[in-house]
């Protein structure tokens, strides 16, 4: 289905799938960081639905919540007002997991958040980038820069990543990237 056969609420109606399909993917970890998390909705889903730990990290105000510490009664979630190129707040190899949804586009300096992604996983640890493809709706929608598969492959390989895989999903309108942080 071309971009202009779709309509212009296409990514909400597939958001919440991609939200299932993101915590499918790292339904392994328990401590995950979410660079660009808005106002932490995946990192509340996260929580809710895999038990995860999540801290968010976003450093616009606009849809930030107000309550950092969401769950109360678990403590799962944190949210911190940030810039996601500097995470020197986390400590080296403390994190399982990063997701980057819809997000590393918007950021200032996508190779050094990227790089700040490598250095906080574990070894082993997952990276998944959910972004707009270049020549999507999106890019017809809200007419910003965004990644080609190649492009994006390459910024991970750069940042360390190794075992890049990268496919387009949802009609091709969603770009789906995941690596991983060697073992040794």
């Amino acid at each position: 289905m071309s971009p202009a056969k779709l309509s212009d609420n296409f990514y909400d109606k597939i958001k919440p799938r991609l939200y299932q399909r993101v915590g499918r993917e790292l339904r392994l970890a328990y401590r995950v960081l979410d660079l660009g998390c808005g106002a932490c909705e995946l990192a509340r889903y996260l929580s809710e639905a895999y038990g995860q730990r999540v801290t968010g990290v976003d450093i616009s105000a606009g849809s930030f919540p107000h309550n950092r510490n969401i769950t109360k009664s678990t403590h799962r979630i944190r949210c911190i007002r940030k810039d996601a190129g500097r995470l020197s707040f986390i400590r080296n190899e403390a994190i399982d997991a990063v997701i980057m949804f819809w997000a590393l586009h918007e950021m200032k300096h996508p190779q050094a958040v990227l790089e700040g992604a490598h250095r906080v996983l574990r070894p082993g640890g997952k990276v998944l980038v959910v972004e707009f493809p270049r020549n999507s709706l999106a890019q017809k929608i809200w007419d910003e820069y965004y990644y080609t598969s190649k492009e994006l492959t390459n910024s991970l390989h750069k940042a360390g990543f190794k075992d890049i895989h990268a496919k387009r999903v949802e009609h091709k309108q969603i770009l789906w990237v995941t690596g991983f942080r060697s073992k040794n």
